[in-house]
Parts: structure tokens; C-alpha cells; sequence
């Protein structure tokens, strides 16, 4: 298919943190010839919460009756854990909120949509159709985000999605969804500065799945690198085909100095160890969809030449929602989108705690909304976009995913 990337400086309304910069451009990597597999960029250990930030338990004086929330999304599939992530973070808040709330015990009703487009719409009949369920956290993935969207405005059933990021949900003139973190048009333009910028790669490869989410994320950084006449490395794979030989071929000879990958973590491993094994010694970057502990586990050692980027912030870092989280998940530490979760449930709850307990008053209530959470501040536009919208970096570090700072 057409065109590496032979990335050159742009202008994006992004930028890293000056640390991040100044640490990176000592650690430069060779023009088109694999590269190196690791650059140093400064682990952030601190993550600044603002001292109001809305808990879910709100003022413990709440008062409603046969009320509910729904999570929807991935509990199973090939990209489950992201889901899973979403839905601890989403029991945290409930379990927090009906522990200081004894006159309003809000139920949790879960759904799973192994995350298939397919399969959603008949899941997410289910849950409009449940009448004591007002509001909903999910769904985690674009694909089955676009094929549901329709239901929930037909059922004036409010959404709000921690992860689903293709720019084109909130353009279908939906006025139940809203999206929890920036779309993939800003990512996708952060993941061009970072590669370009800290991790100083002259040559990038950007491979995609053939999800929403992966075509439509390729596409803005794609746009945002530029392209050259003679690169020869993009290149599409099939979600669940592990044969990546021809992808990998493609990519050996294009020698670049790092490759972007355009998907979910399952395929990511697949596409990361096959380039390793195969002596690539570039970097290996890959967006929200990929950065999750289940793919450095399915890569193995290969995953250690890894960079992320993410409109998610890390919640290890906020020791109180840790703590809480790990009761709810067997000791393991929050994921990808876990705290994103928290908040968007958080929202909803104190909007029944307010009193609106019914769908057409929690969706008004939502749409008002203005108030920091744990993760960021949340306040939506007209179309379900967050008025603030920003993107942060990740790398591996003896075999972890450490967060490294805002782009």
C-alpha cells in the first residue's frame, strides 16, 4: 500500500512539557534504519488532582428509589480488558456513592458486548428497554459505539463513553452521547509531535487495523506526519489475522525509525513481536487502544521497545481511587480508562443525587455539567465533546507502563 511517513516538524496546537523535550533531544535515533529501540523520556510520578474534584460520594444526604445505571461494553473478546477497566472503575464509584448514601442505593446492571459492532445492538436493546436504568457508562469502542448510537437517542438515554474515541460519533447529531477524554482528531496530532518531537523519528511506518477506531485515528496521523514519494511501508491488517509476514516484509524494508500502529493491544502484540523477532530494532508507538498491561503480556519481551499515547490519564497515581479499586478488582491496579470511568459515573450519580433520577432529566443534567473530576474537567458542547480536551504520553519501563507526561 501507499507511503511510510518521513515525518517532518509540524505545528499542532499540542505540545510536550518542556522536561520531556529537553530529555529527549539528547536521545536521538538514526535516520531510516531501525533506529533504537528505547528513548529516554523522564517517568512522571505525580499526577495533580484538584482539590474539589467531584467524588461519587457526594454529600451522603442523597434520596432515590428503584434507580439504576447501566455499564455496557466488553466484559469478554480478544480486547476485554479495556472494557474490564472501565467496569471496575464504574463499581468503584457506585460502591462509593451507596456506601455514603444509605437513602439512595443505586443498582449496577452490566452488559456485555464482547465489543462487536454486531453484537451491540441487540445488548443495548436490553439495556433501553430496562426502564429503572437512567443513564449509562460505555460503550468502550467506536465500532460498536456508531452501530448502538441510534438506540440510546431513540430511548433519550444518556451515554457517556470513557474510551471511544473516532471523531465522527459526536457528528451524527446524537444528543444522548458524550465522550469522556479527546477525540482521535486530537490525539491523532498529539501522536505526530510525539514522534516527531521526544521520540525524534524521521521515518515512521503507520500500520492500521480495519476498525473505526483504527482508520479513522491513521488517518489524522497520517495526515499530521505528511507523506513522501518513495516511502513503502503503510499497510492495513486484518483484526484476528496473525499472519502480519507481508506487514512485517513491508516494514523491514522501509527500515523506519519507528512504527505506528492503529489499533487494539490483541494485534499490537502480534504486529510488535513479529518485527522484533524479525530484527527490527525501531520503536514501536501505538494510541489508547494499545496501551494496557495484557499488551505487554502477549509481547512479551518485544514490547519493551513501547510508547504510548492516550487521552487517559493514569490512575496508580491517584492512591485513594488505587486503593478502592483494587478491592473491586482482585489487586490489580487501575487500567487504561479506569479513571475516566469512575468520573463518568460520578457525573451520573450526582446528577440522580440531585434529584434527577428520571432519563430526561439526568441527560439535561448532564449537559450542564461543569465540575473537575479525578482525571480531567468535564463540561460538554453542544455536540458531547469536552470543552478541554488533552492528550499524555506513556512508555514501558522494566516491563510497566509508566506515564510520562502531558502532550
Amino acid at each position: 500500500m501507499s507511503a511510510a511517513r518521513l515525518a517532518r516538524p509540524i505545528a499542532v496546537a499540542v505540545a510536550l512539557v518542556l522536561a520531556l523535550g529537553a530529555c529527549a533531544a539528547n536521545n536521538s535515533s538514526s535516520s531510516g534504519s531501525g533506529g533504537s529501540s528505547t528513548v529516554n523520556l523522564p517517568e512522571v510520578s505525580q499526577l495533580p488532582v484538584p482539590g474539589d474534584a467531584a467524588k461519587a460520594a457526594d454529600t451522603g444526604t442523597a434520596k432515590c428509589s428503584n434507580v439504576s445505571l447501566a455499564y455496557a461494553g466488553a466484559q469478554t473478546g480478544a480486547n476485554a480488558q479495556l472494557g474490564i477497566n472501565i467496569l471496575n472503575g464504574v463499581k468503584v464509584a457506585v460502591q462509593e456513592h451507596n456506601a455514603a448514601n444509605p437513602n439512595c442505593q443505586v443498582n449496577l446492571k452490566t452488559f456485555d458486548t464482547v465489543g462487536d459492532a454486531n453484537q451491540a445492538p441487540g445488548i443495548v436493546t436490553q439495556v433501553v428497554s430496562d426502564s429503572s436504568i437512567v443513564g449509562v457508562v460505555g460503550l468502550p469502542f467506536s465500532g460498536e459505539s456508531k452501530s448502538t448510537g441510534a438506540l440510546f437517542q431513540n430511548a433519550g438515554l444518556v451515554h457517556i463513553t470513557p474510551s471511544a474515541t473516532n471523531v465522527g460519533l459526536t457528528q451524527n447529531g446524537w444528543t444522548t452521547f458524550f465522550r469522556g477524554l479527546a477525540p482521535d482528531s486530537v490525539q491523532g496530532q498529539a501522536a505526530a509531535k510525539f514522534l516527531t518531537g521526544p521520540l525524534k523519528a524521521a521515518k515512521v511506518c503507520v500500520i492500521q487495523d480495519d476498525s473505526d477506531y483504527g482508520i479513522g485515528l491513521a488517518n489524522v496521523v497520517n495526515s499530521a506526519l505528511g507523506s513522501a514519494d518513495d516511502a513503502t511501508c503503510n499497510d492495513k491488517i486484518q483484526s484476528g489475522n496473525k499472519d502480519m509476514s507481508s506487514t512485517v516484509t513491508k516494514v523491514m524494508a522501509a527500515k523506519p525509525d519507528a512504527v505506528f500502529y492503529s489499533g487494539y493491544y490483541s494485534d499490537a502484540a502480534t504486529l510488535d513481536q513479529s518485527l522484533v523477532n524479525k530484527g527490527y530494532n525501531g520503536l514501536f508507538v501505538g494510541p489508547d487502544g494499545v496501551k494496557d498491561p495484557q499488551f505487554l503480556k502477549l509481547a512479551g519481551s518485544a514490547g519493551s521497545n513501547s510508547y504510548f499515547t492516550c487521552p487517559c490519564v493514569p490512575g496508580d497515581l491517584v492512591s485513594s481511587f488505587a486503593t478502592a479499586y483494587e478491592k473491586v478488582s482482585g489487586g490489580t491496579p487501575p487500567g487504561t480508562y479506569s479513571l475516566e470511568a469512575y468520573d463518568a459515573a460520578t457525573v451520573l450519580l450526582h446528577g440522580i443525587d440531585a434529584g434527577d433520577a428520571a432519563r430526561p432529566s439526568l441527560l439535561n443534567y448532564v449537559k450542564t455539567y461543569n465540575a473537575d473530576g479525578l482525571s480531567k474537567h468535564f463540561q460538554w458542547d453542544s455536540t458531547g465533546e469536552l470543552t478541554t480536551k488533552t492528550v499524555y504520553g506513556y512508555k514501558v519501563s522494566n516491563g510497566n507502563i509508566v506515564y510520562v507526561g502531558t502532550i
